[in-house]
C-alpha cells in the first residue's frame, strides 16, 4: 500500500519520543501509534507504529500500517492508484476483506485474510490496489521490508504465500515470513526475518523459541496481551530487544487476541525513507521522485495494466535535505 501522505515527514529516530512509553518490564518498550489519514475527504485512517522517532526499524521491517475494521459503505473503501516504490518488499495482510492487486511485473493477485503478497520493489516497481465489490469490512495490515544495500536495487518479483495454521498451546498462528512454531514459510527475504499471525485463546499462554539474535516487535490488533511481563494494547507494538530466546504472549482478555509478530536480525544500515522511496542518501529519493514524475515511458518502473485511472503523483520534496537515519540502539 502507498504512504498517501501528501505531506510525509522526514523519517527520524532519537532515545525519547512522545510515541514511546515507558517500559513495563525488564527489555520491553511499548510504542504507540499516531493516526495518519490516507487519501481525501472519505480518507480511511491508519494507526501507524513504525517509523517514529522512537524507534526506525525493527529488524528490516521499516513500515507498519495498522487499519480497520474499516466499514467501506463510509469510507469507500480502498482505491490506490498506480504508485512506485523503490528499496523494499512490501507485506500485505489481512484480518478482513479483499484487496485486488495489480503490478507492473504484470501480477494480477487478490489479497485475502491469512493470506501473504509480497512484492518486491528494488530498482523499482509500481501498482495499484483495490479493495473489491465483495468487502463490506476492511482490516490488516501493510508492511514494509527495507532492503540491504547489496540488494536494494534487486529485480522485481511477487510471491504468493497460504500458511497452514500451526496450534500450540491455545494459539494458532500462520507464519507468513520466516520460521516460528516449527513451520517454515518459503517465501525469500533477503535479510533473517519473521512474520506471523497469532490467535490466543482467551487467557491463554504461550511460550515461542526464538533466535536469540533477533530483536521482536509484537503488534496487537484485539485483546490486551503481554510480552512477557508487560502489557501491550490493540494498536500498540511491543518491542522486544535481543538477546532472548523465549518469548512469553498471554492473552489477559476474555475473547481471542490477535497479534502480528515481527521479528530479525538488527538492521545496521542507515537509510533514507521518504513516501514510497527507501534510499541511503537525498540523492536516493531525488532520482527515484524524478523518474516517476518524468518517466512516462515506464522506463524504471514500469506499467500498471487494467487499472481504470491516473498514477498517483509524487508529493513535492521539503525544502531541507533528507538524512540517513540508523536504528535506536
Amino acid at each position: 500500500m502507498s504512504n498517501l501522505e501528501t505531506k510525509p515527514m522526514e523519517m527520524r529516530c532519537g532515545a525519547a519520543a512522545a510515541g514511546e512509553r515507558p517500559a513495563e518490564a525488564a527489555r520491553v518498550d511499548v510504542l504507540t501509534a499516531r493516526k495518519v489519514p490516507l487519501g481525501g475527504p472519505r480518507a480511511m485512517t491508519v494507526r501507524r507504529t513504525l517509523p517514529q522517532r522512537a524507534r526506525t526499524l525493527i529488524g528490516a521491517w521499516c513500515f507498519a500500517d495498522h487499519y480497520g475494521p474499516d466499514d467501506v459503505s463510509l469510507t469507500g473503501g480502498m482505491d490506490v492508484a498506480p504508485h512506485p516504490h523503490t528499496g523494499l518488499q512490501t507485506v500485505s495482510w489481512l484480518f478482513g476483506g479483499e484487496i485486488e492487486h495489480r503490478d507492473s511485473l504484470g501480477s494480477h493477485a487478490y489479497v485475502r485474510p491469512g493470506e501473504l503478497n509480497l512484492m518486491t520493489g528494488g530498482f523499482g516497481i509500481c501498482h495499484s490496489e483495490v479493495s473489491t465489490p465483495r468487502t463490506t469490512i476492511l482490516h490488516g495490515v501493510q508492511l514494509w521490508v527495507a532492503l540491504p544495500e547489496e540488494h536494494r536495487n534487486a529485480e522485481r518479483a511477487f510471491q504468493h504465500h497460504a500458511p497452514e495454521p500451526v496450534r500450540i498451546d491455545g494459539a494458532e498462528i500462520r507464519v507468513f515470513l520466516g520460521s516460528l512454531a516449527g513451520d517454515v514459510s518459503p517465501v525469500r527475504t533477503f535479510t533473517p526475518l519473521v512474520g506471523a499471525e497469532i490467535l490466543l485463546r482467551p487467557r491463554a499462554t504461550v511460550t515461542l523459541a526464538v533466535d536469540p539474535g533477533f530483536e521482536h516487535g509484537l503488534l496487537v490488533d484485539q485483546g490486551d496481551v503481554r510480552l512477557g511481563d508487560t502489557l501491550v494494547a490493540p494498536a500498540e507494538l511491543g518491542y522486544a530487544r535481543p538477546g532472548s530466546d523465549a518469548l512469553m504472549l498471554t492473552n489477559d482478555s476474555d475473547d481471542i487476541a490477535r497479534m502480528v509478530l515481527l521479528g530479525g536480525t538488527p538492521f545496521e544500515e542507515e537509510i533514507v525513507m521518504w513516501w514510497n522511496f527507501v534510499g541511503r542518501s537525498h540523492q536516493d529519493i531525488v532520482e527515484a521522485r524524478s523518474a516517476w514524475m518524468n518517466g512516462a515511458d515506464g522506463a524504471r518502473f514500469g506499467e500498471v495494466k487494467g487499472y481504470d485511472g491516473d498514477r498517483l503523483p509524487a508529493p513535492e520534496l521539503p525544502n531541507g535535505s533528507l538524512k540517513p537515519r540508523g536504528r535506536v540502539r
